[in-house]
């Protein structure tokens, strides 16, 4: 993820981040686009990322009220459902601070301008009800090691975990980090992460790519002492390794432990590692992660630690140090064979900042996306700019590649039961299009999906066809079921509802009247 410290491996500028403005009116809601971006498809993955750290998208700025705090967010999840998105990765605690009332860890200074300030509210709760109440997926984003984009432990709140130990904390490139050779300390992190997800209704929790910080020339990374009592015999980048390994081993255990149904999701550096430097690796020549921040994140896929997978593929089609196209082709394989779900993280930010020179570069990637059935969805990076829009982009690539909405695909290691189908479904034209409204049904049901018919025929249900979905919509257990798909046509509707896990029930059709 670009952050305040790096840069990607080519040096390219990351240009400025906007925020506020409004997306352009110019994406359609045509079930069938001019050029589709390679075959729809009804099961996808689409999510963008909400930067919290130095207030990249939310907050917009320190010390606003929680009414508009609240609004903000919201706004985002209204953008996220008009570009068709189904999910949001949320920065929920950027460093070693938490966006919710932590017994472990100080408020974070990104809410209120100063660290340990209580905001007046819940914005986790806040964030996640906002989230479902629009069917859109929240996945929790906590990065791990990082403790603050400064270097004096001195500006951090006296309370601090990083002050009242400090033996667990280093400096390196004028940052501060928890030390990961430290078992006290990976304990620790994994605490102050899972309180959040034993105490909210997450869907899953995410880490981007920082682990070890990333290389600063003419620096060391300070453990050489933690090396030496903990290294037991490895080489100092293996031991770093498999420091790593455990910290993500151990968390999807516990994830899966307190609640198996929230999923586990990395989004590392594009490149594991050049070919030129393991046969296992990819036709590529940039910086390795295995190498660069100890992140062997083809042994987290090939030993199924984490339930997805999302690495951060920021480079255009035919790059020759890192072609899109290569490392789509690389990581569809690293998946193959495997229950972990493959997401591409796409640089939205390079739209934004010229580095992306061809408009339609991210619709680009999803036709290459389109030849591999592994690559199950995608995450763009970051809000800011997919509002911002620039050039039009983002309105090409929502009218060319998400012409209608999408379900999040089901895991199946996951579990789950597809749940009992809708009941008493009816559909009436209306003045506004067609009302369709039904019975909640007994059980796990928690959102829906609407499809339009010829007839009450549900095979293209079944099949699912992307063409005849209408909306996705959050179950309301005790209220009025129903959807007004405004300016509809279709001689039936049908109805499907899904569990957490998005497992489908049957569908229930009605012939409109």
């Amino acid at each position: 993820m670009l952050s305040l410290d790096r840069r990607d491996f080519l040096r390219l500028s990351a240009g400025a981040v906007v925020t506020g403005a409004a997306f352009s009116a110019s994406v359609t809601t045509s079930i069938a686009p001019a050029h589709a971006a390679g075959p729809q498809r009804a099961r996808q993955f689409r999510a963008l990322w909400i930067s919290s750290v130095a207030n990249i998208d939310w907050p917009s700025r320190t010390g606003l009220s929680a009414a508009v705090q609240r609004r903000e967010f919201e706004d985002w999840m209204d953008l996220a459902r008009s570009l068709r998105l189904n999910a949001v990765i949320s920065q929920v605690r950027p460093s070693a601070d938490a966006f919710w009332p932590s017994p472990h860890e100080p408020w974070s200074q990104y809410l209120t301008g100063t660290q340990g300030k209580d905001p007046g509210y819940d914005p986790l709760a806040a964030q996640v009800r906002a989230a479902h109440e629009r069917n859109l997926e929240f996945h929790a984003w906590f990065n791990p090691y990082r403790v603050s984009t400064q270097s004096d432990p001195k500006k951090l709140v006296a309370s601090h975990p990083a002050r009242t130990h400090p033996d667990w904390v280093f400096a390196y490139g004028g940052k501060l980090y928890y030390n990961p050779g430290i078992p006290e300390v990976r304990r620790f992190v994994q605490d102050a992460m899972m309180d959040a997800v034993t105490r909210y209704d997450l869907d899953a929790v995410h880490f981007d790519d920082y682990f070890y910080p990333y290389p600063v020339e003419g620096q060391t990374v300070p453990d050489q002492a933690t090396y030496a009592r903990y290294g037991g015999g490895a080489s100092l980048a293996d031991w770093r390794r498999s420091c790593i390994d455990t910290l993500v081993e151990e968390m999807h255990e516990r994830i899966r432990s307190a609640k198996p149904w929230v999923k586990f999701g990395i989004s590392p550096f594009g490149i594991w590692r050049n070919r030129s430097a393991d046969p296992a690796g990819s036709a590529t020549s940039g910086l390795q992660s295995y190498e660069a921040i100890s992140a062997d994140s083809r042994r987290w896929v090939r030993q199924g630690w984490v339930d997805y997978i999302c690495p951060q593929v920021y480079w255009q089609i035919g790059l020759a140090a890192a072609d899109y196209a290569e490392l789509a082709r690389w990581w569809a394989s690293t998946v193959e064979g495997t229950d972990v779900a493959l997401y591409i993280g796409q640089a939205a930010y390079k739209l934004t900042s010229g580095d992306f020179t061809d408009r339609r570069e991210l619709v680009r990637h999803q036709e290459v996306n389109a030849r591999y059935a592994r690559i199950a969805g995608d995450a763009y990076f970051s809000a800011s700019d997919l509002r911002a829009n620039p050039r039009g982009a983002i309105s090409a690539l929502v009218d060319e590649a998400y012409p209608s909405p999408a379900i999040v695909p089901a895991i199946a290691h996951l579990g789950g039961r597809a749940p009992q189908a809708p009941l008493a479904v009816t559909a009436a034209r209306t003045r506004d299009g067609v009302r369709v409204r039904w019975q909640h049904p007994p059980g796990s049901a928690t959102s829906y999906a609407i499809w339009r018919l010829d007839g009450t025929d549900t095979a293209p249900v079944r099949a699912e066809d992307p063409s005849r979905l209408v909306a996705t919509l959050r179950a309301r257990p005790g209220r009025a079921q129903e959807y007004v798909h405004r300016g509809g046509s279709g001689s039936g509707y049908a109805v499907t509802a899904y569990d957490r896990t998005w497992n489908a029930s049957e569908p229930a059709a009605a012939r409109t009247r």
